[in-house]
């Protein structure tokens, strides 16, 4: 069991998966340091001062920190973007080079033939 685990654990799928989830988790961190300490705080400043993660609600003994959460939700729109940008860039670079074909459609049984060919070989007319 230990061995059949071992075979599972450095299979490649399962490195590469480890590898984005540690390089995901530490993208994520440097976009919250992004949004909580450079974007929030210009942010406030446009908006008169406001300081988003001190901006909360008490209902009863609870208290809902709704600035918090906006900076999640900057957080989150941030990192959409960056990846959408990048798998965006990604596509870009892998555009496939048109294919020049190799066969052509016979104008009379409309069968695929050889590009090359003189002749039908199911209809047998002349090209």
């Amino acid at each position: 069991m230990l061995k059949e685990f071992r075979e599972f654990a450095l299979r490649g799928n399962v490195m590469d998966l480890a590898i984005a989830v540690i390089i995901g988790g530490a993208f994520g961190k440097i976009v919250s340091s992004l949004v909580n300490d450079v974007l929030m705080p210009l942010i406030g400043l446009v908006l008169g001062g406001v300081n988003f993660s001190e901006l909360s609600i008490t209902v009863g003994a609870a208290v809902i920190k709704w600035g918090a959460f906006v900076q999640s939700i900057i957080d989150f729109i941030i990192i959409a973007f960056v990846i959408f940008m990048l798998i965006r860039a990604m596509n870009r670079t892998k555009q496939e080079e048109p294919v020049t074909p190799t066969t052509k459609e016979c104008p009379h049984c409309f069968t695929t033939i050889p590009l090359k060919a003189a002749r039908c070989p199911n209809c047998t007319s002349q090209l």
